[in-house]
């Protein structure tokens, strides 16, 4: 066939027959899959539903800001006129019948008042007195034995283990003796206790010991009514901003949540759980779970709050967020802090639920280290957060919506830390540097205010936060708005674009529409496909 200028033809092998099927369906399905699964580049990423953020005036701002310190300083008022939170019951060891056989070694025969479940946990403290105050200070590890049994209404009696509980604790004293806890019963299971305490190692202290003054805290009952109807009213009033915030972003895809947005539907059902719904069961259930389920939940929300911090600093100067590289870092950081608070607060019930004796700050060597662990942590998240707040005003500050954001969130979250600050100062003083700080947090409350400072605190930032990153009005025409610093307007000042001073929707002029009119603007430029009072200029 060559002779006769015709070239012989070879059909396709099966493979290159192959090859090219493969290759026309990739480029069919790569045609198609910027519709259904866009990607990074694709402009659909970087919108998000407008948040209500955007369209408040300053007058309105103001007005918010104004709500939360009205709703957070009416609350305190009411802690204030509440009850006071700690009952304290006095008893002097030479007053104690029987009488001790010696005041500094005992035995000393206590029984603790009338109680109830809602006088929820009892502790035992004792506070020597010297009849000759020393002139320098002097510190002296002794040995104790106490014996707990519980009596019932009937008067019948049980007795609390089968033998002894026997501990070390450590007398200091110098003008004064200071106060030592002898034993915590984290609930409570009889109407009253009988208490046999007895000192060893002490007997040089015998003449020069004047007086033993016992006192048994435990939470006024008038109180526990005060916690339970205000964690029930904030517990409902969360469940009701739930609700409506999951409402006004039924109509939008999940995908084109702004990322504050995904945040507070994740941290409103946390609050629900720092609320507590299960604290009933605390009175109706003789058992240690109610108590350990709070400090699981309350821990587990204060960690995510401190999560969200850092993620919305960090994302909102980053719209590629991928898991490994920007959220492990910081579930680390803050994973680190929830898990030292809640292993600390369980530790601590576990032990005392075998042996009421039991304290972390003197039975276990490793509680200083602990103690130094957790302020390590949390400097690192403090200087971490700090780099992330000015990462994100130095490049952002002089972009419109992204300053906004960050000023809004800036403002409130320094509110919130300012006053959390403010009570824990008020509260403690210089003793958060005392060793015995975190044992008897709940011996230090000294009325009610300082419960509902923190709760209401935290539940009116949630709130606030709520309202503000709800969609707008207009979120549902205004879905083309881009939530990504790179598109966002570089040519227009915040202050226009916010506040009303730039006019989305200047007055058109009636002018003759020609056929060549139908697909064009005012402007000279296509017309926009969305419709309403939405302008794809003002926000692109």
């Amino acid at each position: 066939m060559d002779n006769l200028g015709y070239t012989s033809y070879h059909s396709p092998s099966w493979i290159a027959k192959l090859r090219s099927a493969l290759l026309q369906f990739t480029g069919l399905f790569s045609a198609f899959e910027s519709y259904i699964a866009p990607q990074y580049h694709h402009d659909r990423v970087y919108r998000s539903v407008q948040m209500r953020l955007y369209t408040l005036t300053k007058r309105q701002f103001v007005v918010v800001f104004g709500a939360f310190f009205v709703c957070f300083f009416i609350t305190v008022l009411i802690g204030v006129a509440g009850p006071p939170l700690v009952d304290s019951y006095e008893q002097n060891a030479s007053q104690l019948v029987p009488e001790p056989d010696n005041l500094a070694v005992g035995p000393f025969h206590l029984k603790s008042p009338t109680l109830s479940t809602f006088n929820q946990q009892l502790w035992l403290v004792a506070t020597p007195q010297l009849k000759h105050a020393k002139g320098e200070v002097f510190a002296k590890n002794f040995l104790m034995s106490v014996e707990i049994h519980g009596q019932d209404v009937d008067t019948t009696v049980h007795s609390l283990g089968e033998q002894a509980h026997n501990r070390t604790r450590w007398l200091r004293c110098g003008e004064t003796c200071e106060t030592f806890i002898v034993l915590h019963l984290p609930y409570l299971d009889y109407t009253n206790y009988l208490i046999i305490l007895k000192f060893y190692d002490l007997e040089n202290l015998e003449n020069d010991m004047k007086e033993i003054v016992f006192h048994f805290h435990t939470y006024y009952p008038s109180f526990t009514q005060v916690e339970i109807w205000f964690r029930f009213v904030f517990l409902v009033l969360t469940f009701i901003v739930t609700c409506l915030f999951a409402h006004s972003l039924r109509k939008f895809s999940m995908r084109d949540w702004s990322f504050e947005q995904k945040w507070m539907s994740l941290l409103l059902p946390l609050l629900l759980l720092y609320n507590n719904p299960i604290f009933p069961l605390t009175f109706l259930v003789n058992s240690w779970v109610p108590i350990m389920m709070d400090n699981l939940f309350q821990a587990t929300f204060l960690s995510a709050l401190l999560l969200f911090w850092l993620c919305s600093y960090h994302a909102v100067r980053q719209s590629e967020r991928r898991f490994l590289p920007f959220y492990v870092p910081k579930m680390i950081i803050t994973g680190i802090l929830w898990l030292t608070a809640f292993c600390l607060a369980t530790y601590q019930q576990y032990h005392e639920l075998q042996d009421p004796t039991f304290q972390y700050k003197v039975d276990t060597g490793g509680f200083l280290g602990l103690k130094i662990f957790f302020f390590v942590i949390g400097s690192i998240y403090l200087l971490y957060l700090v780099f992330l707040v000015v990462r994100a005003y130095t490049e952002l500050r002089s972009m419109p919506y992204f300053d906004l954001r960050l000023k809004f969130m800036t403002a409130l979250m320094f509110c919130v830390v300012a006053i959390s600050i403010t009570i824990m100062a008020l509260r403690f003083g210089t003793g958060v540097l005392d060793p015995n700080f975190v044992p008897e947090l709940s011996t230090h409350y000294r009325n009610s205010a300082e419960f509902l400072a923190f709760f209401g605190l935290l539940n009116f930032y949630l709130y606030t936060m709520a309202y503000v990153y709800s969609p707008s009005k207009n979120a549902s025409t205004e879905s083309h708005f881009k939530d990504n610093p790179t598109f966002s307007m570089l040519n227009e000042s915040d202050d226009e674009i916010v506040y009303g001073m730039y006019d989305f929707n200047p007055p058109k002029p009636r002018v003759k529409r020609t056929d060549s009119d139908d697909n064009t603007s005012l402007t000279g430029r296509p017309a926009s496909r969305y419709h309403g009072d939405s302008d794809e200029e003002g926000f692109n």
